[in-house]
């Protein structure tokens, strides 16, 4: 098994296990969308949804592509969670760290996130 297939397997766990957990546990979702967005409830489910279908569609040659611009443009659109979840004092329902871990997760973790997607966008 060579790198990008090992790299690809975990990333598309990742997603399919993020976007499961939407349906699962949805309270832990929900107080991290900001209140300027209307329909928490079918954010937080079409989040989910999306979250398995790319990470489903990143394995297959012919769909990796779109789908690691689709978890791209994702990341990108869970950015304003982000930067709320930093507003709340990284606080927000069953979710409660130190600060500067939700500044970590905004400048480190997210951009690494969005690395991951970018290096294996190539079939």
């Amino acid at each position: 098994m060579t790198q990008r297939s090992i790299s690809l397997r975990i990333m598309s766990f990742f997603y399919v296990a993020a976007g499961l957990n939407h349906f699962i546990n949805p309270n832990f979702y929900l107080p991290l969308i900001p209140p300027y967005l209307h329909f928490p409830s079918a954010i937080n489910l079409i989040s989910g949804v999306m979250e398995i279908i790319l990470g489903l569609l990143v394995l297959p040659v012919h769909t990796r592509k779109w789908a690691t611009y689709g978890i791209i443009a994702m990341l990108i659109a869970f950015i304003p969670s982000h930067v709320y979840f930093i507003q709340i004092n990284s606080c927000g329902g069953e979710l409660c760290v130190p600060a500067w871990l939700g500044w970590v997760r905004l400048v480190v973790i997210h951009p690494l996130l969005l690395f991951w997607a970018w290096s294996n966008r190539k079939v």
